[in-house]
């Protein structure tokens, strides 16, 4: 570890200290335990999303759209979608309408990584998830991890807003504990190595720690992964907390899975009893149905940061799709123009 990340590591402890919040040590503590019992790193892959810099609020990036979508057009379709009805519903001004309507054109016409209007900056970020493991699986939610006030199981309530809206990609951040400073200075050299990357791949990644040295943790976010012959994957998209995970989980058994995949009675009703057993023990980290074993696992996420702000997608990352028109015309003066 050089000594400036010495030092980093020393300040976070020093004002973790200096705040005398007995919840941040417990987290502390909750964090060096998950360390010694969960040692490796498992990699999913890369993740993208919007983050922007709007020079009249300051000059950090913050995240604008949730970085988790699996490929870079996804972040761009939902960056089009948000300045499109930015232009529809918050604006008057023709010329505000016409300026983030030109950043739309672009959006549906190219695969750009960043656009700019009314002095504001839209950058498509990347980000890589991770979580934490050991011989026999996936890192469960810890004790600390924060909950809903409500946990509730019914669909009606909604589940919890993504903690990525308006997080601050700030790489010196003092309130993440020595711990957090650990692990950034851990990732800070980290590249994708291994036969089974391609060799692009790889290239980009020593770029990138090279352009991009200093890493920013995203806000921990949960998962439902199934066990498979080559290792856990993913079932379902990451949660804001473990109890949004549960309950996704908990749908997909009772109700998505045997909808989408028409599951004959008899199977419907063992997935159905699984899902009410799941739901009756209220803080499980398991399931078990059929021959599907399926956990709850924490994910991890780091942003590379550059002097310029946060890393975009590389070359070497694959989209399955391109850009293209996803909105009705819409008209300087508001009007939405729905074409045959």
């Amino acid at each position: 570890m050089t000594h400036d990340w010495q030092q980093q590591i020393h300040a976070l402890h020093e004002e973790l200290i200096r705040r005398d919040d007995p919840a941040a040590w417990v987290r502390e503590a909750d964090a060096v335990d998950a360390s010694l019992r969960y040692p490796g790193f498992a990699l999913r892959g890369p993740v993208f999303g919007v983050a922007v810099q709007d020079a009249a609020v300051g000059p950090e990036w913050r995240v604008l759209k949730p970085v988790v979508n699996g490929m870079p057009q996804m972040a761009r379709d939902s960056l089009n979608t948000h300045l499109w009805f930015t232009a529809k519903d918050d604006t008057d001004d023709p010329a505000v309408r016409r300026e983030l309507l030109a950043a739309v054109d672009v959006l549906e016409r190219e695969p750009v990584n960043e656009v700019e209007a009314c002095g504001v900056r839209y950058r498509i970020v990347r980000g890589d998830e991770f979580s934490r493991c050991d011989d026999h699986g996936l890192e469960p939610p810890r004790p600390t991890d924060p909950e809903p006030a409500a946990r509730s199981w019914e669909r009606s309530t909604g589940l919890t807003p993504s903690p990525d809206l308006d997080f601050a990609l700030d790489a010196d951040r003092a309130d993440d504990g020595p711990m957090a400073g650990a692990v950034r200075a851990g990732l800070r050299d980290f590249t994708y190595r291994g036969v089974r990357f391609p060799a692009d791949v790889r290239r980009d990644s020593e770029r990138a720690a090279a352009s991009h040295p200093h890493v920013v943790l995203l806000p921990t976010c949960f998962g439902v992964v199934e066990r498979e012959r080559t290792g856990w994957e993913p079932a379902l998209a990451i949660q804001s907390t473990p109890h949004d995970a549960r309950r996704v989980l908990h749908d997909a058994m009772a109700e998505m899975w045997p909808m989408l995949y028409r599951f004959d009675d008899e199977k419907k009703a063992a997935y159905a009893k699984a899902a009410e057993e799941f739901r009756t023990l209220e803080h499980a980290d398991e399931a078990r149905v059929a021959d599907r074993v399926f956990r709850i696992c924490r994910v991890e996420r780091m942003v590379r940061m550059g002097p310029d702000g946060p890393e975009t997608p590389r070359p070497s990352d694959v989209d399955e799709y391109g850009p293209m028109r996803i909105h009705p015309t819409l008209l300087d003066d508001g009007t939405v123009v729905f074409e045959e």
